[in-house]
Protein backbone atom coordinates (compact mmCIF):
# COMPACT_ATOMS: atom_id res chain seq x y z
CA UNK A 1 0.00 0.00 0.00
CA UNK A 2 0.91 3.67 -0.04
CA UNK A 3 2.51 4.05 3.36
CA UNK A 4 3.10 7.79 3.09
CA UNK A 5 -0.66 8.39 3.22
CA UNK A 6 -0.84 7.02 6.77
CA UNK A 7 2.16 8.82 8.16
CA UNK A 8 4.43 5.80 8.34
CA UNK A 9 7.86 5.75 6.81
CA UNK A 10 8.82 2.45 5.19
CA UNK A 11 11.62 1.92 7.71
CA UNK A 12 9.32 2.16 10.75
CA UNK A 13 6.37 0.34 9.17
CA UNK A 14 6.14 -3.34 9.84
CA UNK A 15 3.18 -5.25 8.45
CA UNK A 16 1.60 -7.69 10.87
CA UNK A 17 -0.96 -10.43 10.48
CA UNK A 18 -4.13 -9.07 12.08
CA UNK A 19 -7.37 -10.90 12.79
CA UNK A 20 -10.37 -8.62 13.23
CA UNK A 21 -13.25 -10.30 15.04
CA UNK A 22 -16.40 -8.27 14.48
CA UNK A 23 -16.85 -6.30 11.27
CA UNK A 24 -20.00 -4.41 12.09
CA UNK A 25 -20.35 -0.63 11.94
CA UNK A 26 -17.03 0.02 13.73
CA UNK A 27 -15.09 -3.17 12.99
CA UNK A 28 -15.56 -2.94 9.21
CA UNK A 29 -13.77 0.42 8.78
CA UNK A 30 -11.06 -0.72 11.23
CA UNK A 31 -10.41 -3.87 9.16
CA UNK A 32 -10.49 -1.87 5.90
CA UNK A 33 -8.05 0.78 7.15
CA UNK A 34 -5.62 -1.86 8.47
CA UNK A 35 -5.74 -3.72 5.13
CA UNK A 36 -5.28 -0.45 3.19
CA UNK A 37 -2.24 0.29 5.38
CA UNK A 38 -0.57 -2.93 4.20
CA UNK A 39 -1.35 -5.28 7.07
CA UNK A 40 -2.40 -8.85 6.28
CA UNK A 41 -5.97 -8.88 7.63
CA UNK A 42 -8.32 -11.80 8.21
CA UNK A 43 -11.85 -10.79 9.20
CA UNK A 44 -14.58 -12.74 10.88
CA UNK A 45 -18.17 -11.76 11.58
CA UNK A 46 -21.20 -13.79 12.66
CA UNK A 47 -22.83 -12.53 9.45
CA UNK A 48 -20.06 -13.37 6.91
CA UNK A 49 -21.34 -10.87 4.29
CA UNK A 50 -20.37 -8.03 6.67
CA UNK A 51 -16.72 -9.15 6.46
CA UNK A 52 -16.65 -9.02 2.64
CA UNK A 53 -15.26 -6.18 0.52
CA UNK A 54 -12.91 -4.86 3.20
CA UNK A 55 -9.61 -5.91 1.60
CA UNK A 56 -9.39 -8.70 4.16
CA UNK A 57 -9.53 -12.46 3.83
CA UNK A 58 -12.92 -13.57 5.14
CA UNK A 59 -12.67 -16.39 7.67
CA UNK A 60 -15.48 -18.87 8.24
CA UNK A 61 -14.89 -19.04 11.99
CA UNK A 62 -13.20 -16.89 14.61
CA UNK A 63 -10.71 -19.72 15.21
CA UNK A 64 -9.83 -19.70 11.50
CA UNK A 65 -9.37 -15.91 11.59
CA UNK A 66 -6.92 -15.97 14.50
CA UNK A 67 -4.83 -18.86 13.16
CA UNK A 68 -1.33 -17.51 12.51
CA UNK A 69 -2.25 -13.97 13.58
CA UNK A 70 0.23 -11.74 15.40
CA UNK A 71 -2.57 -9.48 16.64
CA UNK A 72 -6.25 -10.19 17.31
CA UNK A 73 -8.55 -7.17 17.44
CA UNK A 74 -12.02 -7.59 18.90
CA UNK A 75 -14.71 -5.02 18.07
CA UNK A 76 -17.93 -6.65 19.18
CA UNK A 77 -21.22 -5.62 20.82
CA UNK A 78 -20.46 -6.41 24.46
CA UNK A 79 -18.46 -8.53 26.88
CA UNK A 80 -20.61 -11.63 26.46
CA UNK A 81 -20.22 -11.48 22.67
CA UNK A 82 -16.44 -11.02 22.99
CA UNK A 83 -16.24 -13.97 25.38
CA UNK A 84 -18.28 -16.18 23.04
CA UNK A 85 -16.29 -15.21 19.94
CA UNK A 86 -12.65 -15.31 21.06
CA UNK A 87 -11.14 -18.79 20.78
CA UNK A 88 -8.20 -19.79 22.99
CA UNK A 89 -5.22 -17.70 21.84
CA UNK A 90 -1.56 -18.73 21.79
CA UNK A 91 0.38 -16.85 24.52
CA UNK A 92 2.50 -14.89 22.01
CA UNK A 93 -0.55 -13.40 20.23
CA UNK A 94 -1.43 -9.82 21.17
CA UNK A 95 -5.14 -9.42 21.94
CA UNK A 96 -6.30 -5.82 21.38
CA UNK A 97 -9.81 -5.57 22.82
CA UNK A 98 -11.37 -2.43 21.29
CA UNK A 99 -15.03 -3.04 22.16
CA UNK A 100 -16.48 -1.03 25.02
CA UNK A 101 -17.16 -3.63 27.71
CA UNK A 102 -17.51 -3.38 31.46
CA UNK A 103 -14.74 -3.23 34.03
CA UNK A 104 -15.43 -6.80 35.19
CA UNK A 105 -15.25 -8.22 31.65
CA UNK A 106 -12.01 -6.32 31.05
CA UNK A 107 -10.46 -7.72 34.22
CA UNK A 108 -11.55 -11.26 33.31
CA UNK A 109 -10.18 -10.97 29.75
CA UNK A 110 -6.88 -9.54 31.04
CA UNK A 111 -6.39 -12.46 33.42
CA UNK A 112 -7.27 -14.97 30.69
CA UNK A 113 -4.53 -13.83 28.29
CA UNK A 114 -1.00 -12.64 29.05
CA UNK A 115 -0.63 -10.20 26.11
CA UNK A 116 -3.86 -8.24 26.45
CA UNK A 117 -4.49 -4.60 25.53
CA UNK A 118 -7.55 -2.86 26.92
CA UNK A 119 -8.13 -0.42 24.00
CA UNK A 120 -11.65 1.01 23.74
CA UNK A 121 -12.14 3.87 21.32
CA UNK A 122 -13.79 7.27 21.39
CA UNK A 123 -15.55 8.12 18.15
CA UNK A 124 -18.23 6.72 15.92
CA UNK A 125 -18.56 5.47 12.36
CA UNK A 126 -17.36 8.68 10.60
CA UNK A 127 -14.23 8.80 12.79
CA UNK A 128 -13.57 5.09 12.23
CA UNK A 129 -13.89 5.57 8.45
CA UNK A 130 -11.49 8.57 8.49
CA UNK A 131 -8.99 6.93 10.87
CA UNK A 132 -9.71 9.65 13.42
CA UNK A 133 -10.63 7.61 16.49
CA UNK A 134 -9.14 8.26 19.91
CA UNK A 135 -7.76 5.00 21.32
CA UNK A 136 -7.45 4.59 25.08
CA UNK A 137 -4.79 1.88 25.49
CA UNK A 138 -3.71 0.07 28.65
CA UNK A 139 -1.80 -3.18 28.84
CA UNK A 140 0.77 -4.97 26.73
CA UNK A 141 2.56 -2.86 24.10
CA UNK A 142 1.09 -2.98 20.61
CA UNK A 143 3.33 -3.16 17.51
CA UNK A 144 4.70 0.25 16.51
CA UNK A 145 2.26 1.97 14.18
CA UNK A 146 -0.62 -0.50 14.62
CA UNK A 147 -3.06 2.26 15.59
CA UNK A 148 -1.73 4.78 13.01
CA UNK A 149 -4.34 3.97 10.33
CA UNK A 150 -7.13 4.01 12.94
CA UNK A 151 -6.53 6.88 15.31
CA UNK A 152 -5.85 10.57 15.39
CA UNK A 153 -4.69 10.07 18.97
CA UNK A 154 -3.62 7.21 21.22
CA UNK A 155 -3.68 7.78 24.97
CA UNK A 156 -1.31 5.27 26.61
CA UNK A 157 -2.61 4.66 30.12
CA UNK A 158 0.06 2.31 31.42
CA UNK A 159 0.62 -1.42 31.57
CA UNK A 160 -2.42 -2.38 33.66
CA UNK A 161 -5.48 -3.37 31.60
CA UNK A 162 -8.61 -1.76 32.99
CA UNK A 163 -7.42 1.85 33.11
CA UNK A 164 -8.57 2.43 29.53
CA UNK A 165 -12.03 0.94 30.07
CA UNK A 166 -12.51 2.97 33.27
CA UNK A 167 -11.56 6.19 31.43
CA UNK A 168 -13.81 5.33 28.47
CA UNK A 169 -16.78 4.74 30.78
CA UNK A 170 -16.13 8.05 32.58
CA UNK A 171 -15.92 9.89 29.25
CA UNK A 172 -19.16 8.24 28.09
CA UNK A 173 -20.92 9.40 31.25
CA UNK A 174 -19.49 12.89 30.87
CA UNK A 175 -20.57 13.10 27.21
CA UNK A 176 -24.11 11.95 28.07
CA UNK A 177 -24.49 14.48 30.88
Amino acid sequence: GNRSSIGCTPCSFSAVNVAVLGTGRMGAPIARRLADAGHEVRAWNRTPEKAEGLGATVAGTAAEAVEGADVVITMLADGATVEAAVPPLPPDVLWVQMSTVGVDDTARFATSHTRYVDAPVLGSIPEAERGALVVFAAGAREPEGLFDPLAQRVLRLGDEPGAATRLKLVVNLWLLD
